[in-house]
């Protein structure tokens, strides 16, 4: 989610700055720096009570610790197997929260997942509370047992990161993917420190949108800059992701004009300008690319989404998330009224207490961390070669995409798959889609391309957040991907 938003914050804000040199993000820095500011005001009445929090120190680099808090059930409601929640902190500069949940099933035995949402700047607790977690946050502000969640056969953790996301805080900015790279990898160190027995089990990261940035960035820091770890990584899973720029960028437009299975949404015209625009914006990406430079890339993120999302949404006014209809009636710049619910509830005293959060503030995305992002212009670098290291090294890639989400579409995320350098890339380009159908109905779901370690999987109406659009189709495949990865 996100992406979008604080856009023409972001164009103000470049404009004023007519020279990108030296302290370029000028008054702001003082703001990120700054967690009263920028991130959640810490509480002062209920810090966690010391006796009911375990801290492991971490033996890789002792500025790290791990807080470990076993989460009640009965106090929350939202499921009723065991839980933990706590924080990874750095010194008393970074503070990272989490919350993970057992198994439904067999947890001496399943896999673990690592839940990654996107932004960047939101939380991952929209994917624990709005779309694949144990229940959802309805209207009365109470969590609804969700029949088709990810844990029913996974242990899955739900951690929040970039600092300044959901409950997590500090005085550290972050401002780039690359930084989250260290902190999560000591953090699955220290978690499975805790808890050995799943040291062993089979271990994936999942995530969606912008973590199409940031699990190539985390799997390339476990797989290839930690050699020795304690364990291993078996897959990954990227649901509507933005991980290669220069070519995703290409296909709006098409996705737009009636070429991505819905009809044309665009006029001829504006087809033909968004077309027109799009040749600029792909220059532009080039340059960032080639130089890396935060002053490049700002500027091609800038550019690239004023000329395609900007302009769809002006032309269409039609939800970016999923192109079926507008945004809902009060759901805010990120379309879902729902949403509001998940913040309401987290926003409850009661809930922040037995979860043992610092924090008293929560707020789905933070427009702060988006902005910081964007000044960087980590949204427009490259990514996608660390999907080349995995699919090398023979890890599994899972790139899925749901086919009415215009923001991150389904047909740029099959182009940079086709596109992929790898040893086997010419073997998988040539592959057609085949139709994906449902095990146990026979029904079509959608359509998939799988060549050795890489597989593509487009599925039928949904937009970006595909559990919550088809919650037993994302399941289905869920489900189907990690009993592959255990044959």
């Amino acid at each position: 989610m996100k992406l979008t938003s604080v856009l023409s914050t972001f164009v103000g804000i470049c404009q004023a700055a007519s020279i990108f040199e030296g302290n370029w993000l000028g008054g702001l820095e003082s703001k990120l720096r700054s967690p009263k500011n920028l991130y959640q005001e810490i509480a002062k009445g209920f810090s966690n009570r010391l006796e009911s929090v375990q801290v492991l120190q971490s033996p890789i680099d002792v500025g790290y610790s791990l807080r470990i808090k076993q989460v009640d059930p009965s106090k929350l409601g939202v499921d009723k197997v065991k839980q933990w929640s706590g924080y990874l902190d750095y010194e008393d500069s970074k503070h990272f929260f989490y919350w993970a949940f057992e198994s439904r099933n067999d947890p001496s035995k399943d896999p673990v997942i690592l839940w990654l949402n996107g932004g960047p700047g939101c939380s991952s607790f929209t994917g624990l509370l709005f779309e694949l977690g144990p229940s959802q946050i309805g209207s009365q502000i109470k969590p609804i047992h969700n029949p088709y969640s990810w844990n029913n056969n996974a242990t899955v953790i739900f951690l929040e990161q970039p600092l300044g996301v959901g409950f997590s805080y500090g005085d550290e900015k972050i401002t780039s993917t690359r930084a989250a790279g260290r902190d999560v990898y000591i953090f699955l160190e220290l978690f499975f420190e805790k808890f050995p027995e799943l040291r062993t089990h089979d271990f994936h990261i999942a995530g969606e949108s912008y973590a199409g940035h940031y699990i190539p960035q985390i799997a390339h820091e476990i797989v290839i800059e930690n050699p020795e770890r304690t364990f291993d990584l078996t897959s990954v899973l990227i649901g509507n992701g933005v991980t290669d720029s220069l070519v995703q960028d290409d296909y709006y437009q098409p996705m737009a004009c009636g070429q991505g299975g819905h009809p044309q949404l665009l006029t001829d015209k504006d087809c033909a300008k968004m077309k027109q625009d799009s040749d600029r914006c792909r220059a532009l990406n080039r340059v960032c690319y080639r130089t890396q430079s935060n002053v490049a890339c700002a500027g091609a993120s800038t550019y690239c989404n004023a000329v395609t999302v900007g302009a769809f949404e002006e032309k269409t006014g039609l939800n970016v998330y999923d192109i079926r209809g507008p945004c809902e009636d009060g759901g805010g710049e990120n379309c879902y009224f729902g949403l509001n619910y998940v913040e309401q509830y987290m926003n409850q005293r009661f809930v922040q207490e037995a979860l043992g959060s610092d924090v008293q503030s929560y707020t789905g995305c933070n427009d702060q961390v988006f902005l910081g992002f964007e000044l960087t212009g980590d949204g427009a670098k490259p990514f996608q070669q660390f999907v080349s290291e995995l699919v090398d090294l023979n890890i599994p890639v899972l790139l899925y995409a749901g086919d009415k989400d215009y923001i991150c579409n389904w047909l740029g995320n099959m182009a940079w798959s086709d596109k992929l350098p790898w040893r086997y890339g010419e073997k998988y380009r040539s592959l057609p889609l085949k139709p994906w159908k449902s095990e146990t109905t026979g029904q079509e779901l959608g359509e998939i391309k799988s060549y050795g370690p890489l597989t593509f999987l487009r599925i039928y109406n949904a937009g970006h957040m595909v559990p919550y659009d088809q919650p037993e189709a994302a399941l289905e495949m869920l489900n189907g991907w990690i009993l592959g990865a255990r044959e």
